[in-house]
């Protein structure tokens, strides 16, 4: 199993410490102190999220070199979120990047219409998680005659992911609800809501005032660099540790520099709480196009990769290589 990129180090030790961490928190419940166990929970959240994350990065730039060790990755991604990291495909891949913001993206912002980021943000999350699952399934019905590798590769990941909770439940469903339920919920929530701060209020039309990004340090360290949602949208293929460096290129010298963010919890604040209106990044109002129904986007089956893509050349000075690539 080898590396395609040496920073997915870090991707390896974030999985690996939500494993741990979950472990911990199911063994010490009710032996330590409320406070820890509080504690433990709020941690699991956070890394199941980053899992999710992970899951993201992973369906855009597999890890490893080998085929085989990224499908078995997958399927241990998909413990961390609670999901099929392959159901990921069809909702973000192939509905967001190649639809983004027009109707046939079934995570678009302009599905939620309030004047209030807060109302938006309640709204969003599960009407759009309800829309991926629909659009999830009529995607499965369509791939499974034409796709087997990719349809087979979902379904193990599936089975896996309900199989070890249903054994969790039987084994304790109190734990199962607080350490593991709860944290897969935390993560879905906080990946489809990332969607509408990077988008909201951005300009579709605009080669590079589309998308919010976010430039803090710590919240890039910890998110692998998903805070760089412009460069990401133009070649959704880079490796995660080149972002920083592309954007830099290729993005912030063009864009509204009120695009680029320089704290994450000050804009959440004033998103959300003070004033929390919705606004344009110039602070216009938001104009909304007529409500439309999700269009099909299914596409055929030529279109279609059997698996999470091809892999790409790698080796010593890989991050040169590619660097090189999107220049």
């Amino acid at each position: 199993m080898r590396l395609r990129n040496s920073a997915d180090i870090r991707t390896l030790l974030f999985v690996g410490l939500y494993f741990a961490v979950t472990v911990v928190a199911w063994v010490t419940f009710g032996t330590v102190h409320l406070g820890w166990s509080v504690l433990l929970l709020a941690l699991t959240c956070v890394l199941s999220f980053l899992g999710a994350v992970a899951t993201h990065n992973t369906v855009h730039c597999p890890v490893f070199r080998e085929r085989w060790a990224n499908r078995v990755f997958q399927v241990v991604l998909s413990l961390t979120y609670g999901s099929p990291v392959s159901s990921f495909v069809p909702g973000h891949n192939l509905s967001h990047h190649k639809h983004t913001q027009s109707p046939r993206d079934v995570m678009r912002t302009t599905k939620v219409r309030h004047n209030s980021n807060l109302l938006n943000m309640l709204e969003f999350v599960p009407r759009v998680a309800l829309a991926i699952m629909k659009n999830d399934k009529v995607y499965m019905g369509a791939m499974r005659g034409t796709h087997q590798a990719w349809y087979r590769q979902f379904r193990i990941e599936q089975t896996v992911v309900f199989g070890v909770t249903a054994v969790l439940f039987l084994l304790d469903w109190q734990k199962t609800l607080l350490y593991w339920i709860v944290p897969h919920l935390y993560a879905a929530w906080g990946i489809i809501g990332m969607n509408y701060l990077q988008h909201d209020g951005c300009d579709i039309e605009h080669p590079y005032n589309h998308s919010r990004n976010f430039v803090g340090k710590w919240v890039n360290f910890i998110t692998y660099n998903n805070g760089y949602h412009g460069i990401h949208h133009r070649i959704p293929g880079a490796h995660w540790s080149l972002l920083p460096k592309l954007h830099a290129e290729k993005i912030a010298p063009y864009i509204d520099p009120r695009l680029d963010v320089p704290s994450f919890p000050v804009y959440l604040f004033q998103t959300f709480v003070w004033p929390g209106t919705r606004q344009m990044y110039d602070g216009s109002p938001v104009i909304l196009p007529p409500e439309q129904p999700d269009e099909n986007w299914i596409p055929r089956p030529e279109e279609t990769p059997e698996d999470l893509g091809a892999m790409a050349p790698t080796g010593p000075g890989v991050v040169e290589a590619e660097a090189r690539l999107y220049a």
